[in-house]
């Protein structure tokens, strides 16, 4: 049985192809080597991992590199940042489960693998983000598909992490579920925050926990931002009510301000002219509603309101359709931007 992690990272080197397989599953073998995007399982090659040579060593088996970032590490560093572990004994278990051995009493010298940061804040905010993984087929398509949206253009904000921390309060046990990760970022597309909605394992739905939905992070202005605005944006509260807007108007640029009273603050673009602003149909909604739109025009920004047939715009989606969705934005619009972003041809659904 392995005593130290050093033991352990070997054990995992003789069966190195099998551990690139099962962590790094977006990359294939070239050669002697497995090649990937990075350590988080990107799709890519710029990564490469040695599949055969020495236990020990330069041209040690199972040591990889990453030519676009410089980073380099052993098959635990591959299975900390795929699995986005904090912890080293996490890292521990789940090598140990890989390997079907027994679980051990952690490492004497066994340490946190990242410096810590201060919970809940901007840089725990990106730290979160950079350890998820692209969505592409993951339970955040499978969820998003459940609630009706069919296509994603430009999802770059969005991630999923498999095994994300849950605590009902800050005195209860952790727990992991699979998460969407949103990353929040202000007009200079640095992360100031992130949004976690967890979910079900089978990914029809959301976790059945208390709160699925929780921000951390620098949110008050900023937004989950899909596309680039320049003169046009289009604004609302959930993530799923704008990827909702976005499917039936993939050309136009959209953001998610992720509550009604964040979506009052929002800080328009510089370059902005027209703003629209999706209603949520609840006082709170309406609220936020006539506060953006008076700030928008005190900036000399047109303010023209999107306003959902139900409770938002993706019970619409849900209800009647991404045609009918369209159809109803049509006529609510500015003439100028029908032409420019309703009339796109077929709407993509896969």
């Amino acid at each position: 049985m392995p005593r130290d992690a050093s033991e352990l990272s070997r054990r995992l080197a003789r069966d190195a192809e099998a551990v690139c397989r099962h962590y790094l599953s977006n990359g294939r073998r070239q050669g002697r080597y497995w090649t990937v995007g990075d350590v988080r399982n990107t799709p890519g090659r710029s990564m490469f991992v040695r599949l055969s040579g020495p236990d020990s060593g330069p041209g040690a088996a199972g040591h990889w590199s990453d030519a676009a970032s410089a980073e380099h590490g052993d098959l635990l560093d591959v299975i900390r940042e795929s699995c986005g572990f904090v912890e080293f004994r996490d890292v521990v278990d789940e090598a140990r489960r890989f390997l079907s051995l027994p679980r051990a009493e952690p490492f004497p010298t066994a340490k946190p693998v990242l410096t810590p940061v201060p919970a809940r804040s901007p840089q725990a905010a990106r730290r979160l983000f950079a350890m998820s993984q692209p969505i592409r087929r993951t339970l955040v398509e499978t969820y998003l598909f459940s609630r009706g949206i069919k296509a994603l253009h430009h999802a770059d904000a969005l991630r999923f992490h498999p095994r994300c921390y849950y605590r009902e309060n800050d005195g209860s046990p952790a727990e992991t579920w699979p998460a969407m990760i949103a990353a929040v970022t202000d007009l200079a597309d640095r992360i100031t925050g992130a949004h976690r909605t967890w979910l079900s394992p089978d990914g029809f739905g959301k976790a059945p926990v208390t709160t699925p939905r929780r921000a951390m992070g620098g949110l008050l202005g900023h937004a989950v931002r899909f596309g680039v605005a320049d003169d046009v944006l289009a604004v609302g509260e959930g993530i799923e009510t704008m990827l909702s807007l976005r499917y039936a108007l993939p050309a136009m640029p959209m953001a998610a301000a992720l509550s009604a009273n964040h979506l009052a603050a929002l800080l328009p673009p510089p370059t902005l002219r027209r703003l629209y602003i999706a209603r949520d149909a609840d006082a709170a909604g309406d609220m936020a509603f006539a506060t953006l739109t008076e700030r928008a025009e005190a900036a000399g920004i047109e303010a023209l309101g999107l306003s959902p047939e139900g409770d938002d715009f993706n019970e619409d989606l849900r209800a009647f359709g991404v045609g009918a969705v369209q159809a109803a934005l049509r006529i609510q619009l500015a003439p100028q931007d029908v032409v420019r972003f309703a009339c796109q041809g077929k709407i993509r659904t896969e």
